[in-house]
């Protein structure tokens, strides 16, 4: 007798989840009515467009529409694979993506850690100034203040290499330097900012652990490397991943307007190749220019949940 009570019990449960669900809408209701509005930011603004991606399989003509153009297929996938530009703007858009994620992921967790064992109140508050400043500035005039620091003749760089005796530099004339100089410069300019998470994530650490340690006789390296570092370390993991659905867009701003005809060889990337192939011609294609986006897309989602399914296995979070 018990035990059908209990699975008559059972059975009900499913009702009485939907039954407290409602409850629950009804008494939060201004919650959900908040959440509400970022849920239709994404529908309208990031599914809804996807239907545009038929695009990327027709010869689109915007005066027959969408539906009313003719269908191609994979002509204009084919069409970029077979480009001779195709294999130069792809290794420089990996390279370039790799060499970005290489330098720009471990050096915020890095800068969080020292700036945890900061004790100095004011020393502390003006490093963080002086490295979450940079992120506030345009991208234009970023690329400005590249321009002015790297000049042939009248750029600081170059005014200590004369001073030295050595002979000036075209850095952004010369291929070679390109990568380099978009790297690293995008990592002054984020650093900071990108630090602020790992900070947050710190200060959740229990105090606990770090008291124990002292008491063991740990240094500050030991306990970076066995409290703080495990503790953000999923963390870390999640930014990877979300990092890596990314890795194809490197900064179509900023790379074009370093771009020049000398380091075209070293510059040109997908995004930038996009825009004058498929946009910037004279005979507009948004066809082709739709086709090569959805096939960076395809390859950044693969990435993503290849890292992420490689996350679970090692035993780490992932995103889902």
């Amino acid at each position: 007798m018990d035990v059908s009570r209990e699975k008559h019990r059972f059975d009900l449960m499913p009702s009485n989840n939907g039954n407290a669900l409602l409850r629950n809408m009804r008494k939060g209701w201004q919650l959900y009515l908040l959440m509400l509005l970022p849920v239709l930011y994404i529908v309208i603004f990031k599914y809804v467009p996807m239907y545009g991606a038929l695009i990327a399989f027709k010869d689109f003509v915007p005066t027959k529409g969408i539906m009313g153009s003719e269908w191609v297929g994979f002509k204009f996938f084919q069409r970029f694979f077979e480009s001779y530009e195709f294999w130069r703007v792809m290794k420089n858009t990996i390279y370039l993506s790799f060499y970005q994620l290489l330098v720009g992921f471990p050096f915020p967790i890095v800068l969080a850690l020292f700036l945890n064992y900061v004790k100095h109140k004011y020393f502390k508050k003006s490093v963080q100034m002086i490295t979450y400043a940079p992120h506030f500035i345009s991208v234009v005039v970023m690329v400005g203040i590249i321009f002015q620091l790297l000049d042939p003749r009248t750029g600081v760089v170059n005014g200590l290499l004369q001073f030295f005796g050595m002979e000036p530099l075209n850095f952004l004339g010369e291929p070679a330097y390109f990568k380099s100089i978009y790297v690293w410069s995008g990592l002054w300019q984020n650093v900071g900012f990108s630090c602020i998470v790992y900070l947050a994530a710190l200060s959740a650490l229990d105090p606990s652990l770090h008291e124990a340690a002292v008491m063991d006789g740990a240094s500050k390296i030991r306990r970076m490397m066995h409290i703080d570092f495990p503790g953000i370390l999923p963390l870390a993991i999640i930014l990877l991943i979300l990092d890596t659905g990314h890795i194809l867009d490197t900064g179509f701003e900023k790379v074009l307007l370093m771009q020049n005809s000398l380091n075209l060889s070293a510059s040109e990337v997908i995004d930038t190749f996009v825009y004058k192939v498929g946009l910037a011609s004279t005979v507009v294609n948004y066809s082709y220019s739709t086709a090569i986006g959805l096939f960076k897309s395809v390859i950044s989602l693969v990435l993503m949940l290849f890292v992420n399914r490689l996350a679970k296995k090692v035993g780490q979070e992932g995103l889902w």
